[in-house]
């Protein structure tokens, strides 16, 4: 270790997990829960909302309504668009600002408008839809902020033993979130069921859709809500970073006083010793030192997020087009309104318990073990696997193994949240120099909901209609995309086991690598750090 370390950050490295880690966890990830309910929420929904506006009954097909492709696509995309632009703002903000002091404008930005969301101006289709939109696209806007605020945040007050456990646990309540948005769904929906009964659409066209459903739809949306809601007292208190508070705004005393109160121990100021920190790291983001040292990071951290979530978001915004082939669900003219959002919901519960959640898991378990580089890569390879036999042998599994479908799509969840939907988080968090971490987390989280506007507008276009022919053709590019990042994550390198300080470069080591951690990495990780080499 450089002798420019500063007791701050070394006590902040050498810390031992207390309580406030836990709290600090659990806030950030409340968050994270949020986020994912009011992301995938949408899809338990979706449908009902074709039947409620777009129904029409000189339909020579006499199919239930259904939402046009372009709206359909625009109602579930359009958070996504508000979170890229969000990322993007409040992750320049939280360097410029202070982490805590854009934390919580993210969270208000979130509660009204997951409210909003279940307004509506006007009665028609039209005013309707576009209320919703409206303010989706803020909601997302709020949520995009969260993601660069709880990473850097996390990956700032954690040691440098448990920093990747802790990180990946705050980004698993987003797999908590998605049980919720179904459990939440299948819950209200088999009450409003019990209370509306009615035919299914084969047997009545239009009894079939309970008007009542249109009070469903407003709820769901609205309760993502309260967990946001909830955690805003806290997030309120929490001190800002000791790292920006030292590095970024150079009071070396603050972020003593505030580390040291937080963490139960006592930490010198060493006003000296930060000014010389302070000179060895002030290049900017846009120079050619930066690129020189982290721009094959941010090129690896950005292609890996972009590739993953073309995949991830597809998978979850299409699964219920995929449910039907899969029998998970009934064919809509089978069913009512209530009882297809009641489907959907349990279909996607099941599969986000089984399949979703336990990868987030089994990624906080043991990312300090085996490290971020071999659980991305076998993430991505995995799921290339899984998705290239269900794309080959598409109509046999959707036509006579059904179960076999299911358990290799649920897989493919698995080894997403057992890989690269994971580490893909936690890696931007911690490559990059503190001033610039910030940023860099919102471009490389840009980068992934740019992946996942291709998801909601261009691969869902091909799963709308249930055509086997599109939907296997879809799957099969998906897999090759989750190859491509199995490459890109070549880029990248392992952070397992050190300083923040020691893998951006920023302790006067200039991310230099002794012999012995250079070979124990692998090859591809190797190849990027000497990138950083002096």
């Amino acid at each position: 270790m450089s002798t420019n370390k500063l007791a701050v950050l070394n006590a902040l490295d050498t810390a031992r997990t207390q309580w406030y880690h836990v709290t600090a966890i659990v806030i950030a990830g409340m968050g994270f829960f949020t986020d994912a309910y009011d992301l995938f929420c949408i899809s338990t929904v979706s449908k009902l909302l074709g039947r409620l506006y777009y129904y029409d009954p000189a339909n020579p097909k006499h199919n239930p309504g259904k939402l046009p492709t372009p709206i359909n696509n625009f109602v579930i995309g359009v958070a996504l668009v508000g979170t890229l632009t969000g990322q993007l703002f409040f992750g320049w903000l939280g360097d410029k600002l202070g982490r805590k002091k854009v934390y919580g404008i993210t969270l208000i930005l979130m509660v009204i408008c997951a409210i909003c969301s279940g307004l509506s101006f006007g009665s028609s289709a039209r005013s309707v839809i576009g209320t919703l939109c409206f303010f989706r696209f803020w909601l997302g806007f709020g949520i995009g902020g969260d993601y660069p605020l709880s990473a850097t945040i996390m990956s700032e007050y954690a040691n440098k033993k448990t920093r990747g456990a802790f990180i990946a646990a705050v980004f698993a309540m987003q797999g908590v979130g998605i049980i919720f948005a179904g459990l939440v769904s299948m819950i209200l929906s088999k009450i409003f069921l019990q209370l509306f009964p009615a035919p299914a659409f084969e047997d009545d066209e239009i009894f079939s859709t309970q008007p009542e459903g249109d009070y469903l739809w407003r709820i769901v949306l609205m309760l993502g809500a309260l967990p946001a809601l909830t955690t805003y007292y806290w997030r309120m208190k929490m001190p800002e970073t000791g790292r920006y508070t030292a590095i970024i705004e150079g009071n070396a005393k603050q972020a003593a006083s505030d580390m040291g109160r937080v963490l139960d121990i006592e930490i010198d100021e060493e006003h000296d010793k930060l000014s010389q920190f302070k000179e060895v790291n002030k290049y900017p983001l846009l120079s050619r030192e930066f690129f020189q040292r982290h721009g094959l990071h941010l090129i690896g951290t950005m292609s890996t997020w972009f590739l993953l979530d073309i995949a991830f978001y597809s998978q979850n915004l299409t699964q219920k087009d995929i449910f039907p082939a899969m029998g998970l669900v009934h064919k809509a003219p089978q069913v009512n309104a209530l009882r297809e959002v009641f489907e959907t919901s349990r279909a996607m519960f099941v599969v986000a318990l089984l399949g979703t959640f336990p990868g987030y898991w089994f990624t906080v378990f043991l990312i300090e073990k085996i490290g971020r580089f071999i659980i991305q890569l076998v993430g991505f390879f995995m799921m290339s696997l899984f998705m290239l036999i269900i794309g080959i042998k598409y109509d046999y599994l959707k036509n006579d193994n059904k179960w076999l479908f299911a358990t290799l799509y649920g897989l493919t969840f698995f080894f997403a949240n057992f890989g690269p939907n994971s580490t893909t988080f936690v890696l931007p968090a911690e490559l990059f120099p503190t001033r610039v971490r910030s940023t860099c987390h919102a471009l490389s989280a840009a980068a992934g909901k740019a992946g996942a506007m291709i998801g909601a507008f261009v691969v869902q276009s091909y799963t709308l209609d249930e055509d086997s022919k599109k939907i296997q053709h879809a799957v099969l590019v998906l897999a090759f995309t989750n190859m491509l990042g199995f490459c890109c994550t070549f880029l990248v390198t392992e952070t397992k086991g050190r300083s923040l300080e020691e893998i951006s470069g920023e302790d006067g080591g200039v991310g230099y690598y002794h012999d012995t951690e250079m070979s124990s990495r692998p090859t591809g990780a190797r190849q990027s750090g000497r990138m950083e080499a002096i």
